[in-house]
């Protein structure tokens, strides 16, 4: 037993993380404040990606964005697979979620398109006969990858808990955590870790059907096998 409790110290306590001298730190330890835990309400997100399974001790960020097609033939084709192809060792072999905008910036999801794939799996395309208008807009992709993926500097926030797994899930979106905590959150994060209360949470592979540093953290009760999912805490990185 002594045994298990060492390895699980080191697993949890050794996640890289870094702050640098020319770099205010985001939250200061002067800055407390005690915040009751609510449950949120998972009816108001929305998400097509499959739950994944992750150690509670990664931490995980955005690669670049990728743009390497346009429009102008069959549609906009920004696939896994040509993206590897054109930018060697740039995307995770398994990418936990992916994010696509126009090249002006607005969401995918808020153009009134309709997107042939849109998955971790295949990456995204949008294909000109299946728009009202006879072609795609032209989008960029990226990908949400282990740090090594990523190669901007960070610094990190405070860890946050806003919410027990004994409703629902553990839900600790963004959205929620910037309302109930102002001001102590970056306007665009690029990283995120969520690591589990418990030390034993380390051997404990829960999926996660939300891991991403622009959304958050969800773990929904529902999708694991034989328990509920561990009481989670996230924090944020900010470059």
């Amino acid at each position: 037993m002594n045994k298990l409790w060492i390895i699980a110290l080191v697993v949890t306590f050794l996640s890289p993380s870094c702050a640098f001298p020319d770099k205010k730190r985001l939250n200061p330890n002067n800055m407390q404040s005690n915040r009751a835990k609510k449950h949120s309400n998972p009816n108001n997100m929305q998400s097509n990606r499959d739950a994944k399974f992750l150690f509670s001790s990664e931490y995980y960020c955005w690669t670049q964005w990728f743009d390497r097609d346009d429009p102008t033939a069959t549609g906009d084709w920004e696939t896994l697979s040509d993206l590897r192809n054109q930018f060697p060792d740039k995307v995770c072999p398994n990418p936990v979620d992916v994010e696509a905008t126009t090249l002006s910036g607005t969401p995918a999801d808020q153009t009134g398109e309709v997107f042939f794939k849109y998955d971790t799996t295949s990456g995204f395309v949008c294909r000109n006969e299946d728009q009202n208008g006879g072609m795609c807009k032209d989008y960029r992709v990226r990908f949400s990858c282990p740090s090594s993926y990523c190669t901007e500097k960070v610094c990190w926030t405070e860890w946050f808990d806003r919410d027990n797994p004994s409703g629902t899930g553990d839900w600790e979106l963004l959205s929620d955590l910037r309302r109930e905590n102002p001001g102590q959150i970056c306007e665009t994060p690029q990283y995120i870790q969520a690591k589990a209360d418990s030390v034993l949470g380390v051997f404990k592979r829960d999926k996660f059907y939300i891991y991403n540093p622009t959304k958050g953290f969800v773990c929904r009760n529902e999708d694991q096998t034989f328990t509920d999912c561990w009481d989670y805490k996230v924090r944020f990185g900010c470059c």
